[in-house]
């Protein structure tokens, strides 16, 4: 194995010495601009230090430019630039450093110089890092943040799956019942189906605290992880009617990772050093972490639930405007856990004396989160990444059968948003209910119990649940954009968080000399792993006025982008003196190509978007771009301006070249990934940048635009 250490070996007999060789991998959490943008600057480092690089992305659509064993072999060091979890244990032996993704963007050949002296990476060792300012992003991009992230987006499949599964089963199995409630009968086909998605729901808890763990202490930490979310979610062990839900596995992935990272410190005899993370560690965080939740984290979560009961029986005479505001404050704080449950059991357990009314405002409550969160995502498609924004459709689904835990992706993920918001929703709907005297015989929730005719009241029933669901969506988008935009002032790099950045109006025509990293970073985002696949190098000998006939003739025969640049969605001299007068000019030019149906709402659009965080990437270059069904197929224009345009860009610079992409909301296929990575590529090119910069009219832009295909 080629030693880690040291200098480039030398060759033998007075050979020249032999290149460096190094590997990266880089990922962002939505595997799309910031991916791709530091391989590209890590890359191009490399080769100006004359150094050989192969590098790994992590990408949205899995990884490509994979490193195989004998690449890792060979190499003299590695450099991780993710802001999400990374299997390192392939690299042990090597010298390895990791960082946040920003670091491979803004500070490449410092990784370079770094990794060379970087600690030798151990298969029971910690993430080595840099020790120099982590991700650009530190704050959001923290070990916790990852870790959540990384749980979250492993227990999502589990609670749509889940849930759905549930919801049809209810749906097309189940009816109402005065003794049973909302039940599917024994031994049908519906039962079969429901149970499987309770499977599903069962699993979901462990496996958010599971994979949090992982991220934080690797592969020892899972086993306790998982074993502690289950002991969480299982009441029973601990004395307890109900388990602690999603926050209980939170805390038991967060418990199981760091106490594997600690026992991993304890120094051991060598000859128990190979065990250690396949047996002594898993067996010894696991009993630990499974005992301090049964017999000290447990005994409090019982003791609430009691006293919650007891305390809500005392209230039984009291207004019901305020019963209903605190059962649905209760019913929306953890969507399943001690204090949701311990409403829904207070709540159903009064219908059998006669007192439907109490259920009536938890039944109110229960749908109001799903439904809430999914609605959220509806109205401000660009606060959510469309992971988030097609869990949302399944919460939809979810909270018209009263499945409040739809809800829980988005709060294990925005707990400081999306909890707060929830309950100010189940609050205000559980005191419409109240208020409206409704009541439920059945001990269940949702339109679904209203439809199938177990509800008194049911207009009201459904005010209550439109208006609780209203209040849940704006305070959340609001509390969501506040957030995001506090941390876009704090960020120098904008976040991988931001649903839909500059990236996708990369697609649009490229830019003058020194749109490097910032442009590629935009076209990735949207353009996703297949960049890394089909982006081909352009060489730079052409002179820089390549804009001749010989390139005019290559215009005519092949179409520009797949056709989504036109010469009539060019134009090489914008008149707009601000940024919002520079976007109606550049929707104007789209317009043109007869593809776009509503001028005025695809400047609204790209407009809103702005509000989100400038797109203006640096290095003179904007992109502002609109997802919207006003155009009715994807459509790309570039213009230059001059003067300059204050476009807020992070470098400073006024923005000369403007990419403007629209495209309509279901138009996100693999062609246009495709174009959106050749385009990144290219645009690293200084060479190609040159010619576009010099190109003397439309046609001449087109024809240097037309080396991308």
């Amino acid at each position: 194995m080629t030693s880690p250490a040291g200098p480039p070996p030398t060759g033998d007999g007075g050979d020249e010495p032999q290149r460096l060789k190094l590997l990266a991998v880089t990922a962002c959490p939505t595997g799309i601009a910031h991916t791709y943008m530091a391989a590209e600057k890590l890359s191009q480092a490399a080769e100006r230090l004359g150094i050989d690089m192969k590098v790994e992305t992590q990408g949205s659509i899995g990884a490509e430019n994979v490193l195989d064993d004998n690449d890792v072999r060979t190499a003299d060091g590695i450099i991780v630039a993710a802001d999400k979890d990374v299997d390192l244990d392939r690299f042990a032996g090597k010298r390895v450093i990791t960082v946040g993704v920003a670091e491979g963007i803004h500070h490449p050949e410092r990784l370079i110089e770094q990794v060379r002296s970087a600690p030798v990476h151990t298969a029971d060792g910690p993430a080595p890092t840099s020790g120099k300012g982590g991700s650009g992003g530190g704050k959001e991009r923290s070990l916790p943040y990852k870790a959540l992230m990384n749980g979250v987006s492993y227990m999502i499949p589990f609670v749509v799956v889940g849930g759905l599964l549930i919801a049809i089963s209810l749906s097309l199995g189940g009816h109402t019942d005065p003794s049973g409630g909302l039940v599917i009968p024994k031994d049908s086909f519906w039962m079969d189906v429901n149970n499987i998605g309770v499977i599903g729901f069962t699993l979901m808890v462990p496996i958010l605290s599971g994979y949090i763990a992982y991220a934080i202490g690797d592969r020892p930490a899972l086993v306790p992880g998982m074993i502690g979310g289950w002991i969480a979610n299982t009441g029973a062990l601990y004395d307890s009617k109900s388990g602690a839900g999603f926050i209980g596995a939170i805390v038991t992935g967060f418990l199981a990772g760091y106490l594997v990272l600690w026992i991993k410190k304890v120094k051991v005899p060598k000859f128990a050093q190979p065990i250690m993370p396949i047996i002594v560690i898993p067996i010894v965080a696991t009993t630990a972490l499974g005992l301090f939740f049964i017999y000290v984290i447990g005994k409090p979560i019982s003791w609430v639930f009691e006293h919650l009961t007891s305390w809500l029986s005392g209230m039984t005479g009291t207004s019901a405007v305020l019963l209903g505001a605190i059962l649905g404050l209760m019913i929306a704080f953890d969507m399943g856990g001690p204090v949701n449950k311990t409403a829904f059991l207070f709540g159903s357990g009064l219908i059998a004396t006669g007192n439907q009314t109490v259920m009536g405002m938890c039944a109110a409550a229960i749908p109001v989160m799903p439904l809430g969160q999914g609605v959220a995502t509806l109205i401000r498609k660009r606060l959510y990444t469309e992971q988030e924004r097609e869990t949302g459709l399944a919460s939809l689904f979810m909270g018209c059968f009263g499945i409040s835990e739809g809800a829980i992706p988005f709060a294990a993920a925005r707990p400081a948003q999306v909890i707060p918001a929830n309950m100010l929703g189940g609050a205000v709907a559980g005191a419409v209910a109240g208020l409206a005297g409704v009541s439920d015989a059945v001990p269940h929730g949702g339109p679904i119990v209203a439809v199938l005719g177990a509800v008194g009241g049911v207009p009201m029933f459904f005010v209550a649940v439109a208006i609780g669901t209203a209040v849940t969506a704006l305070t959340t988008v609001t509390l969501v954009d506040v957030s995001e935009r506090r941390r876009r002032g704090e960020v120098p790099v904008p976040s991988a968080r931001t649903p839909e950045p500059a990236l996708a109006a990369a697609v649009a025509v490229p830019g003058t000399g020194g749109a490097t990293g910032p442009v590629r970073a935009a076209l990735a985002k949207e353009s996703g792993p297949t960049a890394e696949a089909t982006g081909a190098p352009v060489s730079g000998d052409s002179a820089a006025t390549g804009a001749g006939s010989t390139a005019t003739a290559v215009a005519d025969e092949a179409e520009v982008l797949s056709g989504y640049v036109t010469e009539e969605t060019v134009m090489v001299r914008l008149a707009a003196e601000d940024k919002e007068s520079a976007i109606r000019e550049m929707a104007g030019l789209l317009a043109a190509s007869g593809k776009v149906r509503d001028v005025e709402e695809l400047v609204r659009t790209a407009l809103r978007r702005e509000e989100q965080g400038t797109t203006g990437l640096g290095e003179e270059i904007a992109i502002p771009h609109a997802k919207t069904d006003a155009v009715s197929a994807p459509v790309v224009a570039f213009a230059r301006s001059d003067a300059g345009i204050e476009w807020g860009s992070l470098d400073g610079t006024r923005a000369r070249l403007v990419f403007m992409i629209s495209v309509p909301e279901a138009a996100a296929g693999d062609e246009h990934l495709r174009i959106l990575a050749l385009l990144s590529r290219k645009l690293m090119d200084p060479a190609f940048r040159e010619r576009l910069t010099a190109a003397a009219d439309a046609r001449a832009i087109l024809a240097v635009l037309s080396e991308i295909e």
